[in-house]
């Protein structure tokens, strides 16, 4: 197994419960990953917009509605708008939350400046440090194992081990390791300052714009809020920009006054893995990829990657799908 985001952490969850042996390979662990950084807001963003992913997103929001009543989840439901600069209707790939609570189109008092429309829901949310923490020690009490080091290609991760199955949860890192030139980075700045007392939610963006590189989002979670944000398509930097900074701490206090001033706890940037289609299909290995003097018959290769900014939002649905590729197509071993 192969990356250890929220993606791959899911995905050996789900197939270590199954009562498969699973080890985790990963260049960084879970707290220096992508999935560190997001928001995240279940909702579908920058990613293809098909059955298939309706199907992952409701199985994912169906399996975070249950986390949220768990205490030490990271997991809970969060009230707030969405909002744009004209009216839009309520987005159909978030019509699942329809089972959470009322959805209602957001009152005047409610918009801050330079919104003029926007819809009122529950959502769940994590807050990440906590959510990725929970998925490693549930993974560990499954009997998995995680694996801190470099991979530096899928050939040389399959040379390295005699493992049925590979399966390829590296996110962004999946461009050069398979390698996909189709997987393309948008990147995404954050700040994460003390929680002044917020209790909900607030993401604001043109919807009718062609592409969207400045939004601004408020997730506040216990003891701190993430705010954002950035999307910088083709941009590879992983170092924070002190413009980018400043502006997001701008319009987030112009959104939310209660922001202005409030002691910032810190400065992460993380790279979206965007694809035209997310990448969740198995293959044989080929037979001469295995370790050097060994020979471990017939093997499976299972990419899970291409996510964009949904990750957290198709998590479940596709660890589901990556475990029952698995016990449907792994060659016995």
């Amino acid at each position: 197994m192969l990356g250890a985001g929220v993606i791959g952490l899911t995905t050996a969850v789900s197939l270590a419960e199954a009562g498969l042996a699973v080890a985790i390979r990963a260049a960084q662990p879970p707290q220096q990953t992508t999935s560190a950084v997001a928001g995240a807001i279940w909702g579908p963003h920058l990613v293809e917009d098909s059955d298939r992913v309706a199907r992952w997103c409701a199985d994912t929001l169906a399996t975070f509605a249950r986390l949220a009543s768990q205490p030490g989840t990271g997991v809970h439901l969060v009230s707030g708008c969405e909002a744009g600069p004209a009216w839009y209707p309520f987005p159909a790939a978030a019509d699942p939350l329809r089972g959470l609570g009322e959805i209602s189109p957001c009152r005047p008092a409610e918009l801050p400046a330079g919104f003029t429309a926007g819809w009122r829901y529950t959502a769940p949310a994590c807050s990440m440090p906590v959510y990725l923490e929970y998925l490693l020690a549930r993974f560990g009490r499954a009997g998995g194992r995680l694996d801190v080091g470099p991979v530096a290609s899928l050939a040389a991760a399959a040379r390295d081990t005699a493992a049925p199955v590979i399966v390829n949860c590296t996110g962004i890192g999946a461009h050069g390791l398979v390698p996909d030139p189709a997987l393309t980075p948008v990147r995404g700045q954050v700040v994460i300052v003390e929680n002044p007392g917020l209790t909900e939610f607030f993401i604001g963006f043109d919807h009718a714009a062609a592409e969207v590189t400045e939004l601004a989002y408020i997730f506040p979670h216990d003891g701190r809020v993430v705010l954002g944000g950035a999307e910088v398509a083709g941009d590879w930097s992983l170092e924070p920009e002190p413009a980018v900074a400043a502006r997001i701490l701008r319009d987030c206090a112009a959104i939310e006054p209660r922001l202005a001033g409030a002691r910032v706890l810190g400065h992460r940037v993380g790279l979206r893995p965007v694809r035209p289609q997310v990448r969740l299909e198995a293959a044989p290995l080929p037979a001469g990829d295995g370790p050097p003097g060994r020979s471990p018959g017939p093997r499976l290769l299972v990419h899970n990657y291409g996510h964009g900014g949904a990750g957290i939002t198709l998590s479940w649905g596709c660890a589901r799908e990556v475990t029952r590729l698995v016990q449907q197509s792994a060659p016995p071993h």
